[in-house]
């Protein structure tokens, strides 16, 4: 069931709080499906949900693809029965702002990421979110 991204239960949010890794869920330029295991962030008062990467990754390549309007993607994480997907369009931003926050949240979430001067951040304005706590 589609749950709106600003509106999750608790226990949703507190799955999204927690360390798990997911899956990005990309379309290359020829429609087929990119899927990699990342490290991602949900921001829910404002629904963002950031990937961070290297510039010249194929998921990052997948998005600026797609033109500056972004590409739908998905994110999805499980953990047993526990399951959650965000959807939603990313654009690639490559401010040191926009880098520092995504880098931010994941050391909150994971660990503080190795020193990438080619870092960039994917970000996916969420919304619709599936799961199942």
């Amino acid at each position: 069931m589609a749950q709106d991204p600003r509106a999750l239960d608790d226990s949703h949010l507190a799955f999204w709080r927690e360390r798990h890794l997911c899956t990005l869920t990309t379309l290359r330029p020829d429609g087929s499906p990119h899927v990699v295991p990342v490290g991602a962030t949900f921001e829910p008062e404002t629904g963002v949900a950031r990937v961070i990467s290297h510039g010249a990754s194929r998921k990052v390549r997948n998005v600026l693809a797609a033109g500056p309007d972004g590409l739908r993607v998905a994110i999805c994480q499980v953990d047993g029965a526990r399951w959650s997907t965000l959807e939603g369009v990313a654009v690639v931003r490559d401010s040191p702002e926009a880098v520092a926050e995504g880098v931010r949240r994941y050391a909150e979430r994971y660990r503080e990421p190795r020193v990438n001067p080619e870092r960039v951040v994917i970000e996916i304005s969420v919304d619709r979110v599936l799961g199942r706590g």
